[in-house]
């Protein structure tokens, strides 16, 4: 059985968990944005100037100038000429599939994408199929045995959640390109992480949005805030407005959220180090762990996991991870497929060498 572990406090590298002091690197916190003063300086002024809620949803009264300014900006930095906001990364997959598909349509996705993608797919009733995990190959397959139907997409994550691997989008890209198939990006784990400026994986590969139409990305991991959005062609950004039932029938994000992930986004720009700085230290605990023979996979992003296969002996070493003051959750079926549960380590900017050190010595004396 899953068990909350009740935090006390702001997210960080220390957590204090029943008033205890721990270790926490199991967060999606990329860049240690999460607690960052003006952040919190910058949701406190959007609590006063809008208020907590937003009233209502975005078309009947609840689009405000917050909003607006950060569509705007997240245009700009994804190169995209419409962006728009939604409350989560959940609700927005949701209305990608089932704006861009229906009953008579076909979805590809890679077998290993996150759960909103798939529910998104089976909630638009149309066909999903999924290729062979990161597999361009058995992606063309798919392409080739669909090429009839009427109305087909392409979805797949750029950084994927439980594995840390990033997928081969140019060549997935260039298939889906030449095929005339259109292809969505869930950029929920490269955004801000990957890229000269902090684009994602999109700016890491130079893929354009005539190369990738649609592109998702949340603001709860790496900006350390809370929300997401979808960037792409204008036309197809006023189809979703129009017609992407879980933006239409819904609360609008509160509009002091909208500020601080405005504010997030100049941090992203501005602090350029603590990307820097993150991969660093993920370059020092892969090169620490693979000299230990620790159990780690080819990922090369914040994500680290240790691949421990039985569910109950990843329970056991998250549990003596707990006891000698590390926080890092076991991961386990049904969130990844049988035979694959994991620790799923996540390094953060925030993070210290010395830090990362004990982990890898913890671990070291665990296997």
């Amino acid at each position: 059985m899953r068990r909350h572990r009740t935090v006390d406090g702001p997210q960080g590298p220390l957590l204090s968990i029943n008033g205890r002091e721990l270790l926490n690197f199991c967060s999606n916190d990329y860049l240690g944005l999460a607690g960052h003063p003006e952040l919190k300086a910058a949701l406190k002024e959007g609590v006063e100037r809008y208020g907590v809620g937003a009233g209502a949803s975005r078309l009947v009264c609840g689009h405000t100038s917050a909003h607006a300014r950060l569509e705007e900006r997240l245009a700009q930095f994804t190169q995209r000429e419409r962006a728009l906001v939604f409350s989560t990364g959940y609700m927005a997959n949701l209305a990608l599939l089932n704006t861009f598909s229906g009953r008579s349509g076909v979805i590809i996705g890679d077998r290993m994408n996150h759960a909103s993608l798939i529910d998104a797919a089976l909630l638009a009733g149309a066909s999903l199929r999924r290729y062979q995990h990161a597999d361009p190959r058995s992606l063309q397959g798919l392409l080739e045995k669909t090429a009839s139907a009427r109305n087909r997409l392409v979805v797949t994550e750029s950084v994927f959640s439980m594995d840390g691997d990033i997928a081969p989008l140019p060549e997935i890209a260039g298939i889906c390109r030449k095929a005339e198939v259109p292809l969505l990006v869930d950029d929920a784990h490269g955004f801000g992480v990957l890229g000269k400026n902090g684009g994602g994986a999109l700016e890491h590969f130079g893929l354009d949005m005539q190369t990738v139409p649609l592109m998702m990305a949340t603001f709860g991991k790496a900006l350390g805030a809370f929300g997401a959005f979808i960037a792409g062609a204008a036309e197809l950004i006023e189809c979703l407005i129009q017609s992407g039932r879980s933006y239409i029938y819904t609360t609008a994000l509160p509009p002091a959220l909208a500020e601080a992930a405005s504010c997030a986004l100049d941090l992203v720009v501005r602090e350029r180090w603590r990307a820097e700085q993150l991969h660093k230290l993920v370059a020092r605990f892969r090169r620490e762990a693979l000299q230990l023979d620790l159990p780690v996979t080819d990922s090369v992003t914040p994500i680290q996991p240790l691949r421990i296969g039985d569910p109950r002996r990843a329970v056991e070493l998250s549990d003596a991870l707990f006891e000698k003051g590390i926080f890092i959750t076991a991961i386990r079926p049904p969130t990844v497929p049988k035979n694959t549960a994991r620790l799923r380590i996540s390094l953060t900017a925030a993070h210290t060498e010395e830090q990362v050190d004990h982990l890898l010595s913890v671990l070291s004396d665990l296997f």
